[in-house]
């Protein structure tokens, strides 16, 4: 048996450990939960989570809702409930990287909170320089410090990084590629302003949920990937964001969950 707590109708979570699968939106999670087997639905608080089977193997489906707080709530609670073996946060990103096109995938090496900074000091009168910054970072639990530790950067766990690479060549909507995956409750719109953090970061896309996500699995010590799909990218005006890719990336996404589990 799973976690210890009742949903908001009092139901607990009797399945064995799941896979947790996580997207902010309908059209993020919708075309995962109509595949799943024996499908059984939660209400964790005000946010829905699902789990059964699919082609075999247990999973569990969250929809965070957008932000960094909704995420880490929903993360959160989910360890409690369905204690997941391991967790994939996707969903779509705006484009950092100019190489980008819709439709193409990143799989996230590392996460990073692109709003964890700290500004250098300019006197009154001196103006805004929103270039002239280092990187503050956040903080998860240590397991082997045995504390909470400040880091700029949260790894992606080898293992479902690797099951979702060897999966690369099942996607053909798009490239798959690695890279960095930023973070923040914002959305930039300004392509300079795109390129200083492409630069500062090292980013491929931004997004509004792993790095906070990250943090928990981090804390809880539960294995964490990040995969997005790019929806829309400022190089091509900003004026391109396409929905669609979010069923895309769901089929992806389940057959990297299913890889990862037959292996285990």
């Amino acid at each position: 048996m799973a976690g210890g707590l009742l949903d908001r109708e009092g139901k607990a979570y009797t399945g064995v450990r799941p896979l947790l699968i996580q997207g902010a939106m309908k059209v993020e999670t919708s075309h995962m939960v109509e595949q799943i087997d024996a499908l059984e639905e939660y209400r964790l608080g005000e946010w829905y989570f699902a789990a059964g089977s699919y082609h075999g193997v247990p999973l569990a489906v969250s929809r965070t809702q957008w932000g960094l707080a909704n995420a880490a709530a929903t993360t959160a609670l989910a360890m409690e409930f369905f204690r997941p073996v391991a967790v994939i946060n996707q969903g779509t990103a705006g484009a950092h990287d100019p190489a980008l096109k819709n439709f193409d995938i990143v799989v996230g090496r590392e996460t990073v909170n692109i709003s964890a900074w700290k500004s250098h000091f300019r006197a009154s009168g001196m103006g805004v320089d929103e270039t002239a910054l280092d990187k503050l970072g956040v903080f998860a639990y240590d397991k082997d410090e045995h504390r909470f530790t400040q880091e700029v950067y949260h790894k992606a766990d080898e293992g479902l990084f690797q099951a979702a690479i060897a999966r690369k060549d099942f996607y053909t909507k798009g490239r798959v590629t690695e890279g960095v995956v930023g973070t923040a409750d914002s959305w930039n719109c300004q392509v300079d302003r795109v390129l200083f953090l492409h630069d500062f970061y090292g980013t491929a896309v931004e997004e509004m949920e792993g790095d906070a996500v990250a943090q928990i699995c981090q804390t809880y010590d539960v294995p964490f990937l990040t995969i997005r799909v790019v929806s829309n990218t400022v190089f091509a005006g900003d004026v391109d964001w396409d929905l669609a890719v979010g069923a895309a990336l769901q089929e992806y996404v389940l057959a990297v969950a299913e890889a990862y589990m037959k292996k285990r």
